[in-house]
C-alpha cells in the first residue's frame, strides 16, 4: 500500500500534468459605455495588450495548456482576438453561455470540458500584476478542494467578503452591510471536481444567477478543504474606466524601456519609454512611463506619463497624459490637454479652443469630433 506521502505526491503530479483553465469572457461591460458598445470589455488594452491576454498568458505560465473561454454576446470578437490559442502556446476552446446567468452557471456548463480535472477559474476582466503561478503551485501542493484568493478593499460592502475563524475561511458573505473583514474574494479561483456537485445543488440568487459565493459556501458547509490566501500583489477588477487607467499605470511602471522606432534630434525622451517598430516621433516630448505602438506618428506633441497609444495612430499638436488611445485614431491640434481618457479605435478628434484646465474623454470606436478653434 502506498504511504500518505506517496499518495500526496501522486495527487500533486496529476494536478501538474492535467490542470485546465476556465476564463469567463461574457458580460456587456455596461460600466464602460460608450466604449463597450462596440468592444468586448475583456479586450480593452492595458499597455497596448488586451486585459484578456494577460489572463491567458498567466495560465500558460502555470503550465496550463488546455483553456476554455466562456463567451456571450461578444463571442465573435473574442474568437477573432484569441483564435485557437496557438499564439499563446495553448489550446483554446469556446463555450457559449446563452445568457449572463452567473459565474457558477459558467462553471456548470463547463463540466463536460473539465471532467474530473482540477482547474483555475479566471474572470477575464480581472488583472493581477505578477501572475498567478505561486498560488496555483500551492493549490497543486496542498491538496485543497478549493483555493480562493482574497484582497483587502476599502469598500467591503461592495464585494463577497471572507469571514475567518481560527485562521480558516468559514463563511463567504455577499455584499454585507456589516462586513466581518475587509478581505474581498477576487475573481481568480482554483477548484477540483467537487465544485460540480456544488453548482448543481445551489439555487439562483435574488437576481436570478448562480453565485460563485454560494458555490464556495456549499463546499465549506460540506466540510471540504477550502483554503484562502491573501494576495501579496496588485489586483484590480477592470470594470470601470478609472480601474483600467490605474491598471495601465501599474503595468507601464513595470516595463523596460525599448526603442524600435525613429526619434528626430528635436525630440526629448524621458524614460521609461517604449517605441514599437515603425513608430515615428518628430519635435515632441515623451515623458515616461509610456508606450507607443507600431507605425504610430507623434508630431509637435507632448505625451505625458502613464499613456498607452496603440498602433497606426497619428497625434499632431497634442498634449496627452494618463490616457489610453486605441489603434487607427487621429488626434490633431486640440489646443487643450487630454488627461485621464479612454479613446477608442478609428476615432478622429480635431480642434478646440485654447482654454484652461484639461479634458477627460471616453470615446467609443469611430467617434468623429471636429471643433472650431479660437
Amino acid at each position: 500500500m502506498p504511504s500518505t506521502k506517496e499518495q500526496l505526491l501522486e495527487r500533486k503530479q496529476k494536478r501538474v500534468s492535467t490542470m485546465k483553465g476556465l476564463i469567463l469572457s461574457g458580460g456587456k461591460g455596461s460600466r464602460l459605455r460608450p466604449f463597450t458598445y462596440t468592444n468586448a470589455k475583456q479586450l480593452v488594452p492595458i499597455a497596448n495588450k488586451p486585459v484578456l491576454f494577460y489572463a491567458i498568458e498567466q495560465l500558460v505560465e502555470c503550465g496550463i495548456r488546455d483553456i476554455a473561454i466562456v463567451v456571450g454576446e461578444t463571442a465573435d470578437q473574442i474568437r477573432e482576438a484569441v483564435g485557437d490559442g496557438s499564439a499563446f502556446g495553448a489550446r483554446v476552446d469556446y463555450i457559449e453561455q446563452d445568457a449572463p446567468l452567473g459565474i457558477a452557471h459558467a462553471v456548470k456548463i463547463a463540466r463536460d470540458y473539465m471532467g474530473e480535472t482540477p482547474f483555475v477559474l479566471y474572470l477575464g476582466d480581472n488583472f493581477l500584476l505578477g501572475g498567478v503561478k505561486p498560488f496555483v503551485d500551492r493549490f497543486r501542493e496542498n491538496g485543497a478542494n478549493c483555493h480562493i484568493l482574497v484582497h483587502p478593499v476599502s469598500n467591503p460592502q461592495a464585494f463577497g467578503i471572507a469571514e475567518f475563524v481560527d485562521g480558516r475561511v468559514a463563511r463567504i458573505v455577499e455584499k454585507p452591510a456589516s462586513p466581518p473583514s475587509n478581505l474581498a474574494v477576487i475573481g481568480i479561483y482554483m477548484f477540483d471536481h467537487h465544485v460540480f456537485e456544488a453548482v448543481e445543488r445551489i439555487s439562483p440568487s435574488g437576481r436570478g444567477e448562480l453565485e460563485i459565493t454560494d458555490t464556495i459556501q456549499y463546499l465549506i458547509d460540506k466540510g471540504l478543504n477550502v483554503q484562502a490566501e491573501v494576495l501579496d500583489r496588485y489586483w484590480i477588477d477592470t470594470g470601470k474606466m478609472d480601474d483600467i487607467l490605474e491598471a495601465n499605470r501599474m503595468v507601464l511602471q513595470s516595463l523596460t524601456p525599448n526603442n524600435e522606432g525613429q526619434v528626430d534630434e528635436r525630440t526629448r525622451v524621458y524614460d521609461p519609454v517604449i517605441l514599437r517598430k515603425g513608430a515615428r516621433v518628430v519635435n515632441s516630448v515623451l515623458r515616461g512611463p509610456l508606450v507607443i505602438g507600431e507605425d504610430t506618428e507623434v508630431v509637435d506633441s507632448f505625451v505625458g506619463p502613464f499613456t498607452s497609444i496603440d498602433h497606426n495612430c497619428r497625434l499632431k499638436g497634442v498634449r496627452v497624459g494618463g490616457s489610453i488611445i486605441l489603434e487607427h485614431t487621429t488626434i490633431e491640434e486640440t489646443h487643450w490637454p487630454i488627461e485621464h481618457s479612454l479613446i477608442g479605435r478609428y476615432v478622429t478628434l480635431r480642434g478646440g479652443h485654447a482654454v484652461g484646465g484639461s479634458y477627460s474623454l471616453t470615446l467609443g470606436d469611430h467617434s468623429q469630433i471636429e471643433m472650431p478653434g479660437a
